[in-house]
């Protein structure tokens, strides 16, 4: 496949693209060293500004706001696989009346602005559900919206034969979606999976808006203070947690990725082996 897209580099080529890499680097490392010594040239990154860490109650705070930003991703996450799940089989029906209001909530909700979505729910259902619900529901809807795109994309991209080959035993539709194409599936819509679930993550830092209690939301009245009213180092700071936890979901859905990969190559080295045996042809 690589051939057909594009020519394979050939010694020179490969080495004029580690140089392009190294001196890329380096201008992207001047570029950090520059910001960072005028950040410190002017004191805004200096050693009183993280004075904040010195605080166990600000330190307390901090770490309150991370467990909810993780409670309220993993929540959202959660709910909008199972929206996701459903009403991707609902697009897929043959039945015009789950078909169509399907389509419509998926693409309502996918269009609609995440920020909007939460501030609805909150000023509209502040009483019953509160920020960390509003929040929370508000990035179910959004996230499952999109991942019902995925699943649905996913399972239209298992080759017709499958699905043809099951019907073809007598499996019903149902049969056909969770037993045969959903397995093939899952290998392909995993990094996609795993990216909404980083956007997800990501958009936890909305609630802000309407003080819902996660990390982003502590942080700022820690800047907002008289004593500490510089919000660079609490930013630097919410930028290294939030890529520490982002950078460990690639690697996990990397992981699973290749595991699922081993393992589909198990299965088929057990087919081939039993195809043989069965045949005749020698192993």
């Amino acid at each position: 496949m690589s051939q057909v897209l594009y020519d394979v580099p050939g010694p020179r080529a490969i080495a004029r693209h580690r140089l392009y890499a190294v001196v890329g680097g380096l201008v992207v490392l001047g570029i950090v060293g520059a910001a960072g010594w005028k950040l410190w040239s002017e004191g805004a990154i200096s050693g009183n500004k993280w004075s904040f860490f010195e605080e166990p109650q600000i330190v307390e705070a901090l770490l309150e706001g991370l467990l909810v930003t993780i409670e309220a991703a993993a929540l959202a996450i959660g709910l909008a696989v199972v929206f996701g799940a459903v009403f991707a089989v609902g697009r897929l029906s043959d039945h015009a009346l789950i078909r169509w209001p399907s389509t419509v909530v998926v693409q309502f909700f996918r269009a609609t602005p995440v920020l909007l979505l939460i501030l609805f729910f909150f000023f509209a259902y502040a009483s019953r559900l509160g920020a960390f619900g509003a929040l929370v529901l508000a990035l179910t809807l959004y996230n499952g919206s999109v991942l019902a795109e995925i699943f649905r994309a996913g399972l239209l991209a298992v080759p017709r034969g499958q699905s043809e080959a099951a019907y073809a035993i007598g499996m019903r539709k149902t049969q056909v979606t969770t037993l045969v194409l959903a397995p093939q599936a899952v290998r392909s819509m995993l990094p996609a999976i795993i990216s909404q679930c980083v956007v997800a993550l990501k958009d936890t830092a909305l609630g802000y808006v309407i003080g819902s209690g996660e990390i982003v939301y502590e942080a700022k009245q820690i800047f907002r203070s008289p004593v500490y009213n510089n919000p660079i180092p609490v930013a630097i700071t919410l930028a290294a947690v939030f890529i520490v936890i982002n950078y460990s979901l690639s690697k996990l859905a990397q992981s699973l990725e290749r595991r699922l990969a081993r393992r589909g190559e198990r299965v088929i080295q057990t087919e081939q082996i039993e195809s043989g045996m069965g045949t005749g042809t020698p192993l």
